[in-house]
């Protein structure tokens, strides 16, 4: 295993009433890969264990005891950066997938082989990995929106304060941050400390 593939590590939950499922799943589930691995026996449990931490993959082996499934995938899935995988059995599969695909959910249709559960494994990975990217964008952007509403901030208390125009706060924290070395966010956090103790930004 390369080093590359050694940083690719996914958590699971595995939610199935049936144990021959979660055996059969664990020899396809190397912990080199797939760490920590867990399992639920039902909807209300796989729920619980959701609060008390996140999972990369919840792989959902239809029915459950308390409920079908199809809820649980819709609902991990919406509004967060996990990766869902539902088995129906084949008699009931094509209403299953109709009523999940929308979601972004994934199907299979049971009875499985572990090549093919393997494949969907890989897929779920390349699935995560383009999430994880869109992840680390959207926190970039946050952040960057950020950094200019606090340097908006700054630039307020400079022109209010000391009676600069806008043109001349803005070229003043560009000046601090390049000369003391420092981040926008930085100049900008002290000058809004000292603005509010009436002295001035001491760099």
């Amino acid at each position: 295993m390369t080093p590359a593939q050694q940083q690719l590590t996914y958590s699971v939950l595995v939610v199935s009433a049936d144990s021959r499922f979660d055996q059969f799943l664990a020899n396809l589930l190397p912990t080199t890969q797939y760490v920590p691995i867990a399992y639920a026996k039902s909807n209300s449990q796989a729920r619980q264990m959701l609060l008390e931490r996140d999972y990369d993959f919840v792989i959902i082996n239809a029915p459950l005891p308390d409920d079908f499934g199809t809820k649980l995938a819709i609902d991990v899935v919406t509004n967060s950066t996990r990766v869902a995988l539902l088995l129906a059995r084949t008699d009931v599969y094509t209403g299953v997938y109709y009523q999940i695909v929308r979601h972004g959910v994934m199907t299979l249709r049971k009875p499985v082989t572990p090549a093919i559960v393997s494949q969907s494994l890989d897929n779920m990975c390349a699935i995560r990995e383009r999430l994880r990217k869109m992840e680390k964008k959207t926190l970039s952007v946050e952040e960057k929106i950020q950094e200019i509403r606090l340097v908006n901030r700054a630039k307020w208390a400079l022109i209010s304060q000391r009676g600069m125009t806008e043109e001349e706060a803005h070229r003043y924290i560009e000046k601090q941050a390049m000369d003391n070395c420092m981040t926008r966010s930085a100049i900008a956090h002290q000058i809004l400390e000292n603005e509010i103790c009436g002295e001035p930004p001491k760099f």
